[in-house]
């Protein structure tokens, strides 16, 4: 038996498992507890025109669902898209509850949870939204306040800020564990962007592989900015994925050109970092942090506009995760959520 708390830790789960696969859907996670509340079904958003969580899980669950408990980790759609509503399947399988994290805050799909409490269904909410909200739906729910793509910008650094030694080397800054927990997060991003810079002095592939070496399922769109030309036979521009070259330094026009998109990784050098920052353009820090110390000129970002200290744009700590030997800092903006 799970409690409702275990129940939507499980739907977390599911839904972490399919970021960057339901574009531009939100991945979304759904448990079905029979009446006993023992796990009947488990199920996550199928990528777009298939199966919601729900769907998933209670077809899963079968009879079993009757007279027992979904739990969700958004609001339950009442729309119908490419797919007829959630709600209409939570109905038809005589669920008796319905637990769910987040409020859907999109107008033409929201309602579910007013409509199961009209039929007569127990509704419950706020379930697991802080994590829900700073997990797998983090960069949705940006998408859906502001409009605009949720940037994050990922670097490597030494414990003293450098992201190369003097002579430029920066192969490997970080240990194994940590490239491999990029690979991951590259595999549920929808683009990763850097600077032609980037592409002359490290010639990066900007794929998503597993431990092995292979290329993962999913792979991000690779997004080269400036306004230098890239040779034809740099590695971002063969056929592991595909790349968008944009001809500007604006980072409002890279925006403008991923606006359809939703989770977008940073991974420019200091140059495109700093423009980006002072454009008030990333939404949150992902920084590998070494145990080594570099010393020298090469910083992980360069102008971000502040001339004195009540001028630093101030940020708050998300999140510091061990990864051996090194750390995994997050950070948001000061004053958001």
């Amino acid at each position: 038996m799970l409690t409702p708390e275990a129940a939507m830790s499980l739907a977390i789960e599911q839904a972490d498992a399919v970021k960057g696969a339901t574009y531009p859907n939100p991945p979304c996670g759904a448990v079905i507890l029979d009446a006993d509340g023992r796990v009947a079904g488990v199920g996550a958003t199928e990528p777009v025109g298939g199966a919601h969580a729900e769907v998933r899980a209670l077809r899963r669950a079968g009879q079993r669902a009757a007279g027992g408990t979904a739990v969700v980790t958004l609001e339950p759609c009442n729309h119908h898209g490419r797919t007829p509503p959630c709600v209409d399947a939570l109905l038809a399988a005589g669920v008796a509850t319905v637990i769910y994290a987040v409020r859907d805050p999109n107008p033409v799909a929201a309602g579910g949870a007013d409509r199961l409490a009209a039929a007569g269904i127990a509704v419950h909410t706020g379930v697991g939204a802080d994590a829900v909200t700073a997990g797998p739906l983090r960069e949705w729910l940006h998408k859906q306040r502001t409009g605009c793509p949720h940037v994050t910008w990922k670097y490597a650094t030494s414990i003293d800020g450098r992201s190369a030694a003097a002579d430029g080397s920066s192969q490997w800054i970080t240990g194994e564990a940590a490239r491999a927990d990029l690979h991951v997060r590259r595999a549920a991003a929808e683009a990763i962007v850097v600077g032609t810079g980037t592409v002359f002095v490290d010639d990066p592939t900007l794929t998503a592989r597993r431990p092995d070496g292979t290329l993962a399922d999913r792979q991000p769109l690779r997004v080269v900015v400036g306004h230098r030309e890239v040779s034809s036979d740099a590695r971002v521009l063969n056929d592991d994925s595909r790349t968008m070259v944009i001809r500007t330094h604006d980072p409002a026009e890279v925006m403008g050109a991923l606006a359809d998109r939703t989770d977008v990784m940073l991974e420019g050098g200091p140059t495109l970092a700093g423009a980006f920052l002072r454009a008030g353009l990333v939404h949150r820090i992902l920084a590998y942090v070494a145990p080594i110390l570099l010393g020298g000129p090469i910083t992980a970002v360069d102008d971000v506009g502040v001339s004195a200290i009540t001028g630093a744009l101030r940020w708050r700590y998300d999140g510091v995760h061990r990864i051996d030997p090194d750390l995994l800092v997050s950070l948001v903006p000061s004053g958001t959520r």
